[in-house]
């Protein structure tokens, strides 16, 4: 079966050994790349309420830092990763421009609620394949989201590539699943038919 277009799922803090796995499998089989980049969601700080101001500063000094030191760190969270998935993206399209031709780099920021309504509209959007790689299948916190989102939310094929395994869009073996609808068989038999065992 031939893939036109391949999705890669990244991490903000994720290495680029994904987004190179993904950019080997484009180049076995001429297709465009997509790699998504899920960046914290953005700061979501609520107001004090009405007349729970910040005490009077001389008298409660002590309790008013206090009370501003959690929104300060949450600040200052935000931005590091911010600035994180800014050099991720920067990376990811340095390394893209070198190896592939053909290529987008998106970020997304959105909350783990929303990781997978995210990864499903992108991987709806790219008609073949998404590529899971060792990095995100490490990812405790990513990695069941992306997979719960591309694989059971479209129905269509999702490639893992765990630690120390060479990615290739022809196996050996390969496993065919579906649920109430069977809309990943259609999907899954151009790559059965290669293998050697399904």
């Amino acid at each position: 079966m031939a893939f036109k277009s391949l999705l890669s799922v990244a991490g903000a803090d994720h290495s680029d050994r994904d987004v190179r796995t993904a950019a080997s499998l484009c180049a076995e089989v001429g297709a465009h790349l997509s790699v998504l980049i899920m960046s914290p969601p953005p700061l979501g700080m609520s107001p004090p309420p009405l007349g729970d101001g910040i005490p009077e500063w001389p008298g409660n000094r002590e309790q008013a830092i206090a009370r501003l030191d959690k929104p300060f760190r949450q600040i200052e969270r935000f931005s590091h990763d911010t600035a994180s998935s800014g050099k991720t993206s920067r990376e990811i399209h340095k390394l893209l421009r070198a190896t592939w031709r053909c290529y987008d780099v998106d970020v997304v920021n959105c909350d783990q609620a929303s990781v997978g309504d995210a990864v499903r509209a992108r991987a709806l959007c790219n008609d073949d394949l998404t590529i899971v790689g060792p990095a995100l299948l490490n990812d405790i916190k990513l990695g069941p989201l992306v997979i719960n989102g591309s694989l059971f939310d479209t129905g269509k094929p999702v490639l893992v590539v765990p630690e120390g395994a060479e990615a290739t869009l022809s196996p050996r073996r390969v496993l065919v699943g579906w649920g109430f609808a069977s809309r990943g068989v259609p999907f899954g038999s151009g790559s059965a038919e290669s293998a050697s065992r399904c």
